[in-house]
């Protein structure tokens, strides 16, 4: 986390506009009443669009499966510096079946002894896609190694997902909500 107070404040119940409402009513209903939510509702419509698409990355449709679509999300948030990513995912990835080993070696990247081929091929793209926005030859050939088409795709789709959904959190500096904690290491506040 980068801000220790929102520069955009999630909305309160007394300030939603009736579009507001109808598009935070799903979240509520689901027990998913979060920050990055109500900050998101400030732009019902931006909101409605993002969850179609970000609903289908997060979906079980995903051809990465989801733990390794946990692996991308939590290494691009780690690597985008977003403590609120980061909480928020931490238990989804638990959920998927990565263990506690697996989710502090997300923290060191491919170079971690606890990945496979294909985890180190995954972690290795999902840096150069933070970094430098391409996958050189060396690391598209190591994906289509162990990734179907579809999977690579979907790779790319789920890092540009997860680090656009960083800038937003970090940018506006959505705070956690009170069910989350803050990684140590994630702690960039001034």
């Amino acid at each position: 986390m980068r801000l220790t107070e929102p520069r955009l404040a999630p909305l309160a119940d007394a300030d939603l506009s009736p579009e507001q409402e109808a598009v935070l009513a799903g979240f509520r209903a689901g027990g998913r009443d979060y920050n990055i939510f109500r900050t998101f509702a400030r732009d019902p419509a931006a909101l409605k669009a993002f969850l179609v698409w970000g609903g289908h990355v997060l979906s079980n449709d995903n051809p990465l499966g989801a733990r390794r679509r946990e692996i991308a999300i939590l290494r691009t948030g780690y690597l985008c510096k977003a403590g609120y990513e980061w909480a928020r995912h931490v238990p989804i990835a638990r959920h998927a079946g990565m263990s506690e080993a697996e989710i502090a070696a997300i923290k060191v990247g491919a170079a971690d002894p606890a990945w496979d081929e294909a985890d180190r091929a995954l972690l290795t793209a999902t840096d150069a896609l933070v970094t430098d926005h391409f996958i050189d030859d060396a690391g598209w050939q190591a994906l289509c190694t162990h990734f179907s088409e579809a999977g690579r795709l979907a790779l790319i789709f789920t890092v540009g997902q997860y680090t656009m959904v960083s800038m937003f959190l970090n940018s506006v500096g959505v705070q956690l909500d009170d069910d989350v904690t803050l990684d140590a290491d994630l702690d960039k506040r001034g």
